[in-house]
This record gives C-alpha cells, structure tokens and sequence, in this order.
C-alpha cells in the first residue's frame, strides 16, 4: 500500500521553474507576431521604456517596449489609439505575466498603407522606372532651378536659404503645390506640368518637409510617379527626413535625403568655385612666369651665340673683294691662251686651204667614178655570158627539148604517168603529152619486148 502510494506522487515544480518552462515554451511557440488593438495603461517610467496593454472588446495583453526600440518611432502614442505592433511572445518570470516584448508599433491603417506602397512599387520596377539607364544627369552648373512643394512650409524655407548661401545668382522659380492629403496629387502632377510648360528650369526640385506615412503618402501615388518619370527635366526628390522612402525617391533622377541637401546636391557653391578659380589662377599665373622664364634663358642662351652681324658682312665683304682679284687675273689669263691658240689655229687653216682640199677630192672622186663605171661593165658582161651559158645547159635538159626530139609523156585516164608497160590493160585510155599538144588513144595490146628503134630521133 506504501509503495503504490509512492509511485503516484509526483514532483512538484518550484514557482520559478513552472514560469521558466512556460516562458520557454512561448518563445519556443510563438517566434515573431504583429498583434493590432487599442493601446491603454500607457506609461513611460524615468527608464524610458514603454508599457501598456492591447486590448479588443473581449481581451486584453500586456505590452512592454525598451528604450532602444522606441526612440526610433518619431510620434509617441496615446491613450485610446488604434495601434499595429511586431513582437515576441513571452512571460515575465518575476510575476508570472504574459506579455508581448515590442520591436515596432505603427498605427492601425499603416499596413494596407504598405501593402499599397510595394505594389506599386514592384509594378514600376517591372516596368523599368526604377532603371539607372534611364536616369537623366543632374547639370553641375543650371542656370535656373525650379522647385515643386508648399509655398508655406518649411522645405520651400530650406532649400531658398541653401541656395542664398551657396549660389545666390542662381534664379529659382517656385511651382507652388499642396503636399499633404487627397487634393495633392493632382496638384503636384499639375505643377510638374507647369514646370515643363514654363521651360526656364534645367532642374526641378519635388518635395517637401517631414511627416508621418500618411502626410506623405501623395509622393507614393501613381499618378505622382508617372508625372516624374515623363518629366523632360531632371529631377531630384527630396520627401521628408533621412529615414523616410517614397516611390518618388525611386522613380526620380536623384534622391535627397531633405529639401537641404537636394539644394546643395543642385548648386554648385560659390565659395568653392571662387577657390577653384583662384587656386586656377595661381597655378596659369606660376605656369607663365616659369614660361616666360624659360623663354628668357633660352633668349640669353641664343643671344650669346649670337655673332656681331657687322663683322660677319665685313668678313664677307673682304672675301669677296678676293674673289673679284681673283678672277679678273684668272679670265686673263684664259683670255691669252685663248687668243695664242687662235693664232696657231689661223696659221694651220691657212696652210690646209678647203678649196684645194675641194679640188683633190674632186679629183679622186672623178677617178672612183670612171674606174667604177669600168668595174660595172666588166661585171655585167661575165654575167651576160654566164646566163647564156646556164640557158644552155638548161635547154638541153629541160622536158620539152626532149619532147621536141620525139619523145612523150604518157597518163592514164586518172592522169598518172605512165613508166612500164603493164601500168595499163587492152581498152584503157590513154593521153600522150607531145611538143606541141596531147594525143588520146586506147590500148590495144601490150608487147613487153624492147623494140625501141635505134634512131629515135630520125
């Protein structure tokens, strides 16, 4: 009985071990939640942290958010406010509440906010309004600057005291606008419209001061967007504070993170640009002068090797003096031979006279021709006794002196000549060739016997 006793009870938990095991498994549970209801009980002890309660119409939960979180919401809220927050579940040990530890809080209506923000968001980045190739350059030096926000508030304040400091010769024109609620966007899109008409400005500044998500939700508009991005002139966004982000910042050439800063991203400053232009003209003004002191050795340099020209001309003048002596002397002396060889020439064409020269070849000539005329006639008579002697001996063997002595030439019908006998058969016909014409026969026998006649010339 003992025993079964014993085996029943179990052990029991200290307080702070249930609390641990229970906090352990909410964490463990729940990794990260957004929670939405009406703040209540808010408190900020001199820690700086934040407690309050959620609740519904049914329940509530305790909230506690630190110090290192909260110093990053820019409005504090209060009693009764509809409010979002993202946090983990957790219990606080020491008393064994349920509580939820707070990373961040927003109001109720932010997040269809949001969720309206990054579609939009990703329809223009799909098509390509966000692309830097399409980005058009800001000009370092405009000569006008437009500027697009509340003629009453405080970026149209800011930016005009940037650019009086940095370039107040700069002209600037405002297109004036409402930059918070539902008329704005229509104003904002009109005023870049008016900026493009007036065509003075070769920037536009479009902005506006800080606020919360929805004072700025205007540059977050499609409408806005679109206008932007068809807009001709650069553009620089310039919407709220550093940490604020608008689909204007995304859509536009350049971003500034204030209406302050797009003023000195567009100007250039004066005082700058008048040490540029100082700093410039110290260093043309020490390049000149190490010129001009380069150019003045070289001067020096050049003028010493530089000779008196009077004494060159004089030097000259002598040489030529020289040269004139010289050949005054040497025609002269080319004049005297000349003239001897003159002489000598004259007294050799005396003793060699041409007409007696004339005459002897005269003479000679007259022999050549009657020893050539002599010559010829010797010649042409042994030719004439050689041609007839040659038509002689050619007579005696040419064909028709043998034909004159009785002989023939014989051809058969095909006109072959006949030279033996049994060239020919009985009753072929035949043509004899003799001095002085053709004889046509037939045969009529053939004798193979030799009965020429002795004689036959008889």
């Amino acid at each position: 009985m003992n025993d079964v006793f014993q085996d029943t009870r179990t052990r029991a938990l200290s307080v702070s071990e249930l609390n641990h095991q229970a906090r352990h498994l909410l964490e463990t549970s729940f990794m990260q939640v957004w929670v939405e209801g009406e703040l209540s009980g808010f408190s900020r002890p001199s820690s700086g942290h934040w407690y309050f309660s959620l609740k519904d119409q049914k329940c509530q939960v305790r909230c506690a958010m630190f110090r290192g979180l909260n110093q990053r919401i820019r409005s504090i809220p209060k009693e009764g406010d509809q409010v979002r927050i993202r946090g983990k579940v957790t219990l606080y040990e020491n008393r064994g509440d349920f509580q939820i530890i707070v990373e961040h809080i927003e109001p109720a209506g932010l997040g269809a906010l949001q969720q309206a923000f990054e579609e939009l968001k990703r329809k223009l980045q799909a098509e390509g309004l966000f692309e830097a190739g399409r980005k058009k350059p800001i000009p370092a030096l405009p000569a006008h600057i437009g500027v697009v926000t509340s003629p009453t508030g405080a970026a149209i304040h800011d930016i005009l005291t940037v650019l009086a400091r940095r370039c107040p010769a700069i002209p600037v024109t405002l297109y004036p606008t409402t930059v918070q609620g539902k008329p704005a966007t229509a104003e904002i899109v009109r005023a870049i419209e008016l900026a493009q008409a007036h065509g003075v400005a070769d920037v536009l500044i479009i902005g506006r001061g800080g606020g919360s998500l929805e004072d700025l939700w205007c540059f977050n508009e499609e409408a806005v967007a679109r206008a932007i991005a068809a807009c001709p002139i650069p553009t620089v966004s310039a919407v709220g504070h550093e940490t604020d982000v608008t689909i204007a910042d995304f859509v536009a050439d350049l971003r500034a993170p204030t209406p302050s800063a797009a003023a000195e991203k567009v100007s250039p400053d004066q005082k700058d640009m008048l040490r540029q232009i100082n700093d410039r003209e110290f260093r043309l003004a020490n390049a000149a002068r190490r010129a001009l002191q380069r150019l003045n050795t070289k001067l020096e340099h050049l003028s010493a090797r530089l000779r008196d020209p009077r004494r060159e001309l004089l030097e000259k003048a002598q040489r030529l003096d020289d040269l004139e002596l010289r050949l005054g002397k040497t025609m002269g002396q080319r004049l005297d031979r000349s003239q001897v060889r003159s002489n000598h020439l004259a007294q050799r064409l005396a003793m060699q006279s041409p007409r007696k020269q004339l005459a002897n070849s005269r003479d000679a000539l007259d022999r050549s021709a009657s020893q050539l005329d002599k010559a010829m006639k010797r010649i042409l008579a042994k030719l004439q006794d050689r041609l007839e002697h040659t038509a002689g001996t050619l007579n005696v063997v040419s064909p028709l002196a043998t034909l004159g002595r009785g002989y023939a030439i014989v051809r058969d019908e095909h006109g072959n000549i006949i030279r033996n006998a049994p060239d020919v058969a009985a009753g072929d016909r035949i043509s004899a060739h003799v001095a002085n014409g053709t004889v046509t026969a037939e045969v009529k026998s053939i004798n193979l016997e030799n009965n020429w006649p002795q004689n036959p010339g008889n």
